[in-house]
């Protein structure tokens, strides 16, 4: 039999120190035959001119810097293969990582796979093994810094990392793939839900190896996108019902983020995200619309895989992140059994 034929998208953008190393690991591939699609967003460094040279990649340049949704837009629509794999231009795969997850993404009822997603410096640790999706829209990376043998079993995630996840081309383009609206940042998050809510699973594979070298970073921008996008989630993925049962804790949620992007200096980029919801209200609306058409399942059935508790390892917990907890909790069990009856 002939190996899964794999297009692999990755962006680059800026310096990109680890774009050959990563883009080579992905050719480097086995089980698969794959071929490199590489997204030029505005790569500042010399890795660029080195992976146009290398046999089996195909650069793409953007008019404009497209962010990570538009570009592995741009990416996927230039694909040949089968099988859609995206991966970070700091990623580097283990050479049977693609076709491990690949193999998992071709079972029944599975909408997508993700790899192991461990820290590069310190490859026994995970920088990611599924992100754990708030039942308030936030999310985080599941695992971090953890002992990757705690990963070790095969498990369904509620959302996948954007980091290394494989879907096939046909599900990709019938989900029409990333909102371009979102530019980056959550867009993971939205894919996830909209295959759970077409009766689609999502698999971490804990032998599919992918190193990462993660730099947890905060700018204006990033503050302002991840504040944004979870509630452009929210307003479009959720059911009415759900909105309605959960509103008094979502705007509770807006307080305590309102609060914590004042002390933290960032307060402007939060505001800046509600205008910019408002202003792209009909777009919203529309994208509402058709989330709500396409799906299969409704929220009831999947607050299993959400949580109440903010837990992310990467981040300094704010002040009262407990207190938050405790009535996130409290609202949560008092909310689950309402969804379940519909």
């Amino acid at each position: 039999m002939r190996p899964p034929r794999v297009t692999a998208v990755m962006l680059a953008y800026g310096a990109e120190p680890w774009l050959v190393d990563a883009a080579r690991a992905v050719l480097a591939s086995t089980g698969v035959d794959v071929e490199l699609v590489v997204v030029d967003n505005g790569c500042t460094g010399h890795g660029i001119d080195v992976v146009k040279g290398l046999p089996g990649v195909r650069v793409i340049r953007p008019e404009v810097n497209t962010g990570y949704s538009g570009g592995c837009n741009v990416g996927a629509a230039e694909a040949t293969g089968e099988w859609l794999a995206f991966v970070n231009s700091d990623a580097i795969v283990a050479p049977d990582a693609l076709a491990q997850v690949v193999a998992v993404a071709a079972e029944p009822g599975i909408g997508a796979a993700m790899a192991s997603i461990r820290l590069a410096h310190d490859p026994d640790l995970i920088n990611t093994s599924g992100n754990p999706l708030h039942f308030t829209g936030l999310s985080w990376a599941g695992g971090n810094g953890e002992p990757a043998s705690a990963h070790a079993e095969r498990t369904a995630v509620p959302s996948l990392s954007g980091c290394c996840f494989v879907i096939s081309r046909h599900r990709w383009e019938e989900l029409d793939g990333f909102p371009d609206a979102y530019f980056a940042y959550h867009e993971d998050t939205e894919l996830s839900l909209r295959l759970w809510q077409r009766g689609l699973r999502l698999e971490y594979v804990p032998d599919a190896v992918v190193l990462h070298h993660y730099e947890f970073s905060r700018n204006d921008l990033k503050l302002y996108l991840v504040e944004r996008n979870r509630l452009l989630t929210l307003l479009t993925a959720y059911q009415g019902r759900t909105l309605a049962l959960l509103a008094p804790m979502l705007l509770l949620t807006e307080l305590a983020m309102l609060a914590t992007a004042l002390v933290g200096g960032w307060g402007r980029q939060k505001t800046r995200g509600w205008a910019w919801l408002w202003r792209h209200r009909n777009w919203i609306r529309a994208r509402r619309r058709r989330l709500q058409a396409e799906r299969t399942v409704g929220d009831g059935a999947l607050a299993d895989l959400m949580t109440a508790r903010v837990a992310p390892s990467n981040v300094p917990v704010p002040p009262g992140m407990g207190v938050f907890n405790a009535v996130a909790a409290a609202w949560w069990a008092a909310a689950r059994p309402l969804l379940a009856r519909r």
